[in-house]
């Protein structure tokens, strides 16, 4: 053990906290307003998007597995739960074959201390879905962002330390892997449809709320296509409304319906409380079947982008510059010779600084695209969030006060912010 003087320590530690400050800023313990939004939810270990074990696996197989599993058949026959209502047979008989297919999620994340030691520290918890017999758990992006390990918890008691497949920030989604030991029996969860839920059918959810593992409420389907904000600029559409208790803990676990089927990914509660008093909502399992192929192929979601550099319309440049619309997306630049300047998109021509900005005017509005109106950023996020790389999509434009369409091949998302 080091011992230290009394005005070692105080210069030390005033040396620290500059030097942890700094540190922090660099590392992203820390962040300055308007850091970009995909650091807030950066992935844990993202060199380790592998599938693991050296094991290969393709999509269509993968999705041979979980979309031919079924509802499992009841553990229970009718005369064993005589006493109970048939509805409470049927919460019986879900809870008892699905609740070992939902796993408890814990992370660890590293602080560093006044001495700019890395320590190791608990994280947050939550749940996941088991959705294929090789280990792969579907969960959401939040419990585990900003980890540094994960650690698989499953209803027999064993732990897995996982690793991060891939994730999807923008529909808080996230897969991960463990290795089960050879001749494991690992119960899936069967992927079921959230296309064509109805308003008052019964759901069920699983999950681990407040540590309480495999705990079981039962509720509604409350409301149908709510658009939930989960950053700046990411909206997820068509969220199912819950009355179906969700507590902290419970994010990432399965929204069953009355068939044993996953309809939904638990996800968060409005709730003025913070509790369970509040509206739950959980992201639909289409969009998460939709994502979870290009996760497992690509470790990310590839999503299409307009070839430009494009502003959201404020109050003082519509002023300045006298625009004809108060909302919309100003296209300050367009790649030479790229997809957009090639489909007839026009730049700006005439730099005004904005702050530390510069903005070119003169250059045409986006109002639309694929008939869905983008008044700000994030609805142009939202209209492209199922679109791909190489996709042609019909952009509305103002141009001269005109109304103009015009049909845009989409680049790499990743590659256009990334310039």
């Amino acid at each position: 053990m080091t011992l230290y003087s009394r005005g070692q320590l105080i210069f030390f530690s005033i040396l620290s906290a500059l030097i942890m400050l700094l540190f922090s800023l660099g590392i992203g313990l820390l962040r300055l307003p308007g850091a970009k939004a995909a650091a807030e939810t950066a992935a844990i270990n993202p060199a380790a998007y592998a599938i693991g074990s050296g094991e290969s696996l393709s999509v269509s197989a993968f999705f041979d597995e979980v979309l031919a599993a079924g509802p499992h058949p009841l553990q229970r026959t009718v005369s064993d739960l005589a006493g109970f209502t048939e509805d409470e047979r049927l919460n019986i008989s879900i809870y008892e074959q699905l609740n070992a297919g939902v796993v408890n999620i814990t992370t660890e994340t590293v602080a560093i201390n006044w001495f700019l030691e890395p320590v190791p520290q608990a994280g947050g918890s939550g749940s996941g879905t088991i959705i294929n017999t090789r280990g792969y758990v579907l969960t959401n992006n939040h419990v585990i962002a900003n980890a540094n390990r994960v650690y698989i918890n499953l209803a027999d008691g064993s732990q897995f330390e996982g690793t991060v497949v891939g994730t999807d920030p923008e529909n808080d989604i996230a897969v991960l892997k463990f290795d089960p030991p050879a001749g494991m029996n690992l119960t899936v969860i069967p992927f079921g449809s959230s296309d064509n839920l109805m308003v008052g059918q019964k759901v069920l959810a699983i999950g681990n709320p407040f540590a309480l593992e495999r705990t079981l409420t039962v509720g509604i389907v409350s409301g149908l296509g709510r658009p939930i904000q989960i950053s700046r600029h990411h909206i997820v559409r068509n969220m199912i409304q819950t009355d179906a208790s969700i507590n902290p803990g419970n994010s990432g676990g399965p929204l069953l319906n009355s068939q044993g089927q996953m309809i939904g990914i638990n996800t968060m509660i409005y709730s003025t409380s913070g509790g369970s008093v509040g509206i739950g909502f959980a992201v639909p399992i289409d969009t998460a079947k939709r994502v979870v192929a290009e996760i497992i192929e690509h470790g990310r979601v590839r999503r299409g982008w307009i070839d430009a550099t494009v502003v959201q319309i404020f109050p003082a440049l519509v002023r300045h510059a006298r625009l004809p619309v108060e909302t919309g997306l100003l296209v300050s630049r367009t790649r030479s010779r790229g997809l957009a300047e090639r489909a007839g998109l026009r730049q700006g021509s005439d730099p005004v600084q904005y702050g530390r900005s510069v903005i070119y005017i003169g250059g045409d509005i986006i109002v639309a695209v694929n008939g869905m109106n983008t008044d700000t950023l994030a609805d142009l996020y939202s209209a492209l969030e199922d679109v791909r790389p190489g996709e042609t999509v019909r952009v509305e434009i103002i141009r001269g006060g005109n109304r103009l369409n015009l049909d845009i091949v989409m680049a790499d998302r990743e590659e256009v912010l990334g310039r």
